[in-house]
């Protein structure tokens, strides 16, 4: 359905991709795998039409492409469902899958009704409830995802890429999304799909390709590799995933949360998050898990103090009741948050890397104490590029031009320079690698082993089950469960995430 040949393509000097040839067939599902930065978004983007300049040939249905915009390339038959959410936020969910291509009456009007109801049919496709009036900006990030995924069933193309389509979203919605694949598959369609859960393409995928530093490494069939051979195509080495064997001793109480909770916005008398109360010690990584809609990234914000008009209770650092009402506030108790939407909420993108490090220490690098010092923002910036193994030219390289993963570092680096005590970490390796993750779960025991408190929100049981001390389990808004890790499994997790009681 699609051959590219010697694709080739930079940005600010930064090859993306060097010469990149391999074929998407249709009536299968097309594995693109590799580390956060080996192209695979970029790639996607040049073949659905978002990237127009670039060196090499694009052959579709065996006939020479070359895109001028993402909808041309939607008229063609390609839809993407984007890793980094492509959605207008203050629109709703029906004008949102309908936009560029609305439905209008006979006299030229949009026609609401109708597009409402095919929305509401789309959704049901997901067991997606929420009603078609709601503004994207009402839901959480898995909730959006959703949203893209219908918007790309509804262009019934003949290619369809999923760009990290399950970053997001409940297994119960992941199985949802695997059943709408396979029907696809038997319709002939081209389904390409990007994933670092490599479990998954074990269920779900036909063809793997592989793509390492730009360029193409391998291609073959699923089932002829086990995962650690993709691994090893993947990053050019062998990689563990370290089990935290560590035996924690009593230490001081870091954070205390007594009775945390949070009203809904619009409905007063509904808890988004219910009595919530817990420890956090020095040292400790607190795992924190539940299903889409416990409350996880609610309780973290809460904390931060992202909701001081509908939250209540009492947080207590080191020992002292400490009144957050707003970020400030926690960043003077020494508390940090990486958000779980980095690019909305954690980076400013036009921005370059050393701007984007040091804007939460703007006056430790100030000269004069009046203006900012070029000098002492380049050396704290080239200290974390250093730390955290940032891949990027320079310091004023654009944030909007690096990987996923990269991106991720420097949220982490930007709070790292506060010298926090206590690290809340909302979903902190979405959409990264299994080396990217690897290397962050190193920094988090790092930290950890210097006396610093983490609480890591995942959506990933394995996560959860290797990084973590001990184990917090959400339903509902409520906390259900306070597991040591060394009696954890995912049964026992997922046995308090579905039901309170």
């Amino acid at each position: 359905m699609i051959v590219a040949r010697n694709i080739s393509k930079k940005f600010s000097g930064v090859t993306a991709l060097a010469n990149i040839n391999l074929e998407l067939h249709p009536g299968v599902v097309n594995a693109i795998i590799g580390e956060n930065g080996a192209g695979k978004s970029t790639l996607m983007k040049i073949f659905s039409g978002v990237h127009t300049q670039y060196e090499g040939e694009i052959l579709f249905n065996g006939k020479p492409v070359k895109f001028s915009n993402s909808r041309e390339a939607e008229e063609a038959g390609i839809a993407i469902i984007h890793q980094e959410l492509n959605l207008v936020p203050y629109l709703s969910i029906a004008e949102n899958i309908f936009l560029g291509r609305e439905i209008t009456n006979t006299i030229g009007l949009l026609d609401k009704k109708q597009m409402n109801e095919k929305t509401t049919a789309l959704l049901g496709r997901l067991n997606f409830k929420e009603a078609p009036d709601t503004k994207i900006a009402a839901l959480k990030v898995g909730q959006q995802q959703l949203v893209e995924i219908a918007r790309a069933l509804y262009s019934n193309a003949s290619v369809i890429i999923m760009d990290e389509p399950t970053s997001a979203i409940s297994d119960k919605e992941v199985d949802n999304l695997f059943s709408i694949i396979r029907q696809l598959k038997s319709e002939g369609k081209t389904v390409v799909y990007i994933s670092h859960k490599l479990k998954e393409l074990f269920t779900i995928a036909d063809r793997y390709i592989v793509l390492r530093d730009g360029a193409t490494i391998d291609a073959g069939s699923v089932q002829s590799v086990s995962q650690d051979e993709l691994i090893q195509k993947m990053t050019g080495r062998k990689l563990t995933l370290e089990k935290s064997e560590r035996v924690l001793t009593e230490a001081a109480k870091l954070l205390s949360v007594k009775n945390i909770n949070l009203r809904h916005p619009l409905i007063p008398a509904r808890k988004i998050v219910s009595n919530i109360s817990f420890d956090l010690h020095e040292g400790e990584i607190l795992g924190l898990y539940g299903l889409m809609g416990a409350g996880r990234t609610e309780l973290m914000e809460t904390i931060f103090g992202l909701h001081p008009k509908t939250a209540s209770g009492e947080v207590i650092v080191n020992g002292r009741l400490t009144i957050i009402k707003s970020p400030a506030n926690a960043i003077r108790a020494g508390i940090a948050l990486v958000p779980e939407d980095r690019k909305l909420q954690g980076l400013i993108l036009d921005q370059t890397i050393d701007s984007n490090i040091s804007i939460t220490v703007l006056k430790k690098i100030q000269q004069w104490g009046i203006v900012l010092s070029a000098q002492k923002e380049k050396e704290l910036s080239n200290n974390y590029i250093a730390r955290l193994a940032i891949k990027t030219a320079s310091g004023k390289t654009k944030v909007k031009n690096l990987s996923g993963g990269n991106q991720q570092k420097i949220v982490l680096a930007k709070w790292l320079a506060t010298h926090p005590r206590i690290f809340l970490m909302d979903e902190p390796t979405r959409g990264i690698d299994i080396n990217a993750k690897t290397e962050i779960y190193r920094l988090m025991r790092s930290l950890a082993a210097e006396g610093m408190g983490i609480i890591m929100v995942s959506s990933e049981l394995p996560e959860i089950l290797s990084v973590s001390d001990r184990i917090l389990v959400m339903c509902e808004g409520e906390l259900t469960a306070s597991i040591p890790v060394a009696k954890a499994s995912e049964e026992i997790i997922l046995k308090y995430a579905i039901h309170k009681n």
